[in-house]
């Protein structure tokens, strides 16, 4: 980007930070104010961001605010909450985000004629995954149950890893070049080396800090600085394996987290909460990604919405809500879920900065009908922004009203987090 452009941002970034607190309450959500500051300064706008910017700078961009996002949000889990509230993301994962990627192609296939087969997988892949920086407005209102909020955090934690490899294939059979392991390999990257590798990075770097700690050889500032260090280290390491560097990320702040929380044990001593260590990690994850939606919306909206036909916009609107939410319904279906907890989990699948990057992978890849998919994923993605922005304050206290009516009716509702959930009980 040009000076100029640097300049615009840190402009939108002062203003915003001044109103921010006022925002908060509103309908006018971080990612909708950058992305629109991005439409500005594009070639909409007063085109200081041209259609020619670099895409691997911002696919980098995006890249590194998603896997702050993920390491941050990973760390705030407690290994106990997951262990008992585990089956809502197993079946959102399980079955319904294949069931997304079907419903999606099927859906596809008559509005955008100008892709092939398997072009039209690439689309319903890469608009699977919902976003954990876009969600986190929805999943941080304490009057939602917690087993619906960790719900929808784990969910969006794992699941743009776990569609890596679903999308790898598509792209390989569309002709995008990517035609290395097979499926059960790259699932095997992708899946259990990247946890791996996540593993062992956040439990070193936590039992390291912990050591040090015990000692007072860390400078308090140094702490949280050494927390970065945790996605930092893990995410090439996935990488550089061809597996997943967002699994990757998420199982090591999952690590890190419960490692700093675990008991005091003899040689070591209490460390600050996770939420301290990673302070400093969590205000950049925000900061990347309020950056990531202006770029978005300047290199990537910006230029696609020069080239919709009204196909995409249907599409785009089908995908927020019919392929979100009818395999969303279909996964929980037996759990003794209420209807308005299908309905709130199925709304809130929003897709952001995951979706963005596979969309940059499969343009660099330059397939037929690249225009056409380019379009599909910006117009979803700034729908998206729109809507689930807009309606996360307002269907936060409705549900979470009603939340607390039908647990005053009924002190065995299944959303309620304290009860054990199909044998899987508390210790």
């Amino acid at each position: 980007m040009s000076p100029w452009a640097w300049t615009a941002a840190g402009t939108v970034i002062a203003c915003y930070a001044a109103l921010s607190r006022r925002l908060s309450t509103t309908v006018v959500s971080g990612p909708l104010v950058f992305m629109v500051a991005g439409l500005g300064i594009g070639p909409l706008g007063v085109g200081l961001v041209g259609e020619g910017t670099d895409p691997e700078s911002v696919r980098a961009l995006l890249e590194g605010a998603l896997a702050v996002v993920l390491f941050t949000g990973a760390a705030a889990i407690r290994r106990a909450e997951l262990r008992r509230e585990l089956f809502v993301p197993l079946r959102l994962l399980a079955v319904g985000l294949p069931l997304t990627f079907a419903v999606g192609w099927l859906v596809a296939w008559p509005l955008l004629p100008g892709l092939g087969m398997w072009e039209l997988a690439v689309v319903a892949v890469v608009l699977g995954p919902t976003d954990a920086a876009l969600g986190q407005q929805a999943v941080s209102d304490r009057r939602v149950p917690a087993l619906v909020r960790h719900g929808l955090d784990v969910e969006a934690g794992l699941n743009d890893g776990l569609a890596l490899p679903f999308f790898l294939l598509a792209l390989s059979a569309a002709g995008g070049g990517h035609s290395g392991q097979g499926i059960g390999e790259t699932f095997l990257r992708a899946l259990l080396l990247s946890s791996a590798i996540g593993f062992a990075v956040g439990w070193t770097v936590a039992r390291l800090l912990r050591w040090s700690a015990s000692r007072t050889w860390t400078a308090p500032g140094w702490r949280e600085l050494a927390s970065l260090a945790v996605p930092v280290i893990a995410y090439p390491l996935a990488v550089q394996i061809e597996g997943s560097g967002f699994i990757a990320v998420w199982v090591a702040g999952l690590a890190f987290g419960n490692v700093l929380r675990s008991p005091t044990t003899a040689g070591t001593a209490p460390m600050d909460p996770p939420a301290d260590a990673t302070g400093f990690a969590e205000r950049l994850g925000v900061l990347l990604a309020s950056l990531g939606f202006l770029a978005f919306g300047a290199a990537v909206l910006g230029p696609a919405l020069q080239h919709l036909t009204w196909q995409i916009p249907v599409y785009a609107i089908l995908s927020l809500t019919v392929v979100r939410m009818l395999p969303v319904a279909i996964a929980l279906l037996g759990t003794g879920l209420r209807l308005p907890t299908f309905a709130y989990i199925g709304w809130f699948g929003p897709r952001g900065l995951a979706s963005i990057v596979f969309g940059l992978i499969a343009a660099e890849a330059q397939l037929p009908g690249t225009r056409g998919l380019e379009g599909a994923v910006a117009l979803t993605v700034a729908l998206s922004v729109c809507l689930h922005g807009a309606t996360a304050p307002l269907l936060g206290a409705r549900y979470g009203a009603w939340y607390a009516r039908a647990l005053g009716a009924d002190p065995h509702l299944k959303e309620h987090a304290d009860l054990p959930a199909h044998g899987i009980r508390p210790r």
